[in-house]
């Protein structure tokens, strides 16, 4: 999910409900996502308040941010490829089971975490992508139906008239930083000994990611996503990758990752997070030292992990930020019985009072 950093906001905020006025070590349930998607953690909320699984949760909450285009970088209508065509990617995993379903390169639908949580519960599979996983979409009751919208034509048509840029495309001919394609590999291929290429302008990755641990301590994970503007036809990112864009495990915790998917996935930091907290280390060190692996690497790489370890604690995301400025982050709090003023979505919660603070997140 892709998009140019801008005053509001350059990279990540997190967006928490949880039962305690302390969320960072409070009692469960917790809801967590990336990025300011209030309306999706509230969606969560909403389910988990009505008697929901922590499945249940995380996809009525990714689904909320399908319906809304958030930020433009999930769900329909936003991020067209080379082609012009919107395409998602969606992951939900059961942290009780293990079990995964996931969907990539999806096409024409708009329901992609829906038709994850259909992969999970009716397939053996894992993840399905492309126009196969549009027919598995169809079979199970999905609507078939385009994905552009005015919007994203126009971002298309403008990216057109910009002579294609930025693009993801390197060592062929045309000259790709400077023309459109169709393109090809030169008879003779130079490596030009880089690993990873800037594209001209500096790009957020807007994924949802969620976590969400039960009261009783089932946890779940998810992601959405319409991947990066302008993308090679058939690109899929790391969100519906199990351990990259997220993962969740009841004897340890959840992750979920957001940034450059196509550097995020060699690295699988979702997982390699859980394993941190599984040996011990607070869910702020788990994320900073995945952060910290990836930026030996890749040290421009631009994105974050957030962590929940099974206690509810949770962590600080750890990012590189574009020009060495603070990030917010959003957190909210559900609570009975205290004396603040009560929140116009307070009731459907099943709570007196919502109290949304802004902290601002430390640097790795």
């Amino acid at each position: 999910m892709a998009r140019k950093p801008n005053h509001r906001l350059l990279l990540l905020s997190l967006l928490l409900l949880c039962q305690a006025p302390v969320c960072s070590s409070g009692p469960l349930p917790l809801i967590l996502n990336t990025w300011p998607f209030r309306n999706a953690a509230v969606a969560a909320w909403r389910t988990l308040a009505s008697g929901g699984s922590a499945l249940d949760a995380v996809e009525s909450g990714c689904a909320a941010c399908e319906q809304e285009q958030c930020d433009g970088t999930v769900g329909f209508g936003g991020s067209p490829d080379e082609s012009g065509e919107t395409t998602l990617d969606a992951m939900i995993m059961d942290g009780t089971t293990m079990n995964v379903g996931a969907v990539g390169d999806l096409r024409r639908i708009k329901n992609a975490i829906g038709v994850a949580r259909k992969v999970l519960e009716h397939t053996t599979h894992t993840l399905l992508a492309g126009e196969s996983a549009t027919k598995f979409a169809e079979s199970m009751g999905f609507i078939n139906e385009d994905l552009s919208t005015n919007a994203s034509c126009a971002l298309h048509s403008d990216w057109l008239a910009w002579n294609c840029q930025p693009n993801y495309w390197r060592n062929v001919i045309p000259d790709a930083s400077k023309y459109c394609g169709p393109y090809k590999p030169p008879s003779i291929l130079k490596r030009d000994g880089s690993t990873y290429k800037e594209t001209g302008d500096s790009y957020g990755h807007d994924t949802i990611g969620m976590v969400v641990i039960h009261k009783m301590g089932n946890i779940a994970a998810g992601t959405s996503t319409n991947g990066i503007k302008f993308k090679i036809p058939g690109r899929i990112g790391d969100s519906p990758i199990p351990g990259s864009g997220a993962y969740a495990d009841d004897t340890a915790g959840a992750a979920a990752a957001t940034g450059d998917g196509d550097i995020l996935m060699r690295f699988l930091p979702s997982y390699q997070a859980v394993e941190y907290m599984r040996r011990g280390e607070d869910p702020t060190t788990a994320c900073r030292k995945v952060i910290s692996r990836i930026q030996k690497y890749f040290p421009n790489f631009f994105g974050a992990v957030v962590c929940a370890n099974v206690t509810g604690s949770y962590a600080h995301p750890s990012f590189k930020a574009f020009q060495d400025q603070p990030v917010p982050l959003l957190i909210g709090e559900a609570s009975a019985g205290e004396d603040t003023q009560p929140s116009d979505q307070s009731s459907s919660l099943g709570y007196e009072n919502i109290k949304i603070t802004v902290a601002m997140t430390a640097y790795v």
